[in-house]
């Protein structure tokens, strides 16, 4: 009876940490971040795809071997592909399968949304990136941005805007010591 007292008394006290709590769960769940993506495209919409995967590539998206720098996606035949998500195998990886790390992985939408992604990207300058893959219910998620890509001042100016940001908390950190 006293482990059941001392197990509940637990549960309100992880939820009652509030932004803690939900910070440490957004981390747990992220596997990679294609920050790149961010620097050189300014990202118009983001959109939530299923991937479909192998046996040994969902045991390495586990240990986190994912690198989504160099990934875009595609539309062919009214489907979406990712290109150059890099999926690294296990040393374990079994005997009788031949894993390719660079292999053209299919990601999962709605027609009605892929259409109309595709109206998008036929349009001049618009391209689909990989932003970052997510666990959602168990099951691996990429998400997509569309993108426009940044001209090299744009780029200037995010670096000028990155830098005054951390000069600003540089004098307010100290600031109140």
């Amino acid at each position: 009876m006293a482990t059941k007292e001392a197990s509940s008394s637990k549960k309100p006290a992880a939820a009652s940490s509030g932004k803690a709590a939900t910070k440490a769960a957004l981390a747990a769940v992220r596997i990679a971040d294609n920050k790149k993506a961010v620097f050189n495209y300014h990202i118009e919409e983001r959109f939530e795809a299923g991937m479909v995967l192998e046996g040994w590539e969902v045991k390495s998206v586990r240990e986190g071997k994912v690198q989504l720098t160099d990934g875009y996606v595609v539309i062919r035949g009214g489907e979406l592909f990712i290109i150059g998500c890099q999926i690294n195998p296990l040393g374990t990886a079994s005997t009788h399968v031949r894993p390719d790390s660079v292999r053209t992985k299919k990601l999962l939408m709605h027609k009605d949304e892929i259409r109309r992604l595709m109206g998008k990207v036929e349009q001049k300058g618009f391209t689909l990136v990989p932003l970052n893959m997510h666990w959602k219910a168990g099951r691996v998620k990429c998400e997509i941005g569309l993108a426009k890509g940044k001209g090299e001042h744009d780029k200037r100016d995010t670096i000028k805007d990155r830098e005054g940001k951390r000069e600003v908390e540089r004098a307010m950190k100290s600031r109140n010591r």
